[in-house]
């Protein structure tokens, strides 16, 4: 885990407001943003219920945007922030997309791939720095509400 810059925690409130956008739209509350260079140029937030698209992550929707911004399926020096802890799908396509950074809020105990449940962070192939609990209470309510509501 690499420690927390001080730009981690502003990234992070935009990606909750993007997880909101989530809740509008009757998805799991997870928010992404990717930044290079102090800029923005990808966000997203889970759609794989409206767009019928199981891989409709939000780190993937955010990535995409990214991709389409920069005109590179490659972002090197990009950092990824995530209200949740990345599964494997998406820390893979991070990693196929050379993301450096990936920083997330609250951990996800039965999918999470960046150290709570496996690391893929640290392949081979791509190695991803992580840094993992900001605004982990914030991003965790919404997660927790969201489903208490669903019951």
């Amino acid at each position: 885990m690499q420690s927390e810059h001080p730009t981690d925690v502003g990234y992070m409130r935009r990606a909750i407001e993007l997880a909101r956008r989530a809740i509008d739209d009757s998805e799991v509350p997870v928010g992404a943003l990717l930044v290079v260079g102090g800029e923005v140029i990808g966000e997203g937030w889970n759609m794989p219920v409206a767009t019928h698209d199981p891989t409709a992550h939000a780190e993937i929707v955010a990535l995409r945007a990214a991709g389409k911004v920069s005109r590179n399926y490659r972002l090197p020096g990009s950092t990824l922030y995530v209200t949740l802890e990345p599964c494997a799908m998406c820390i893979g396509a991070m990693q196929n997309a050379w993301v450096t950074r990936v920083v997330f809020g609250a951990w996800d105990l039965k999918a999470g791939a960046c150290g709570s449940v496996i690391d893929l962070s640290r392949g081979p192939a791509q190695r991803i720095d992580v840094f993992g609990g900001v605004c982990r209470d914030e991003c965790a309510e919404l997660l927790r509400a969201f489903f208490v509501s669903r019951r």
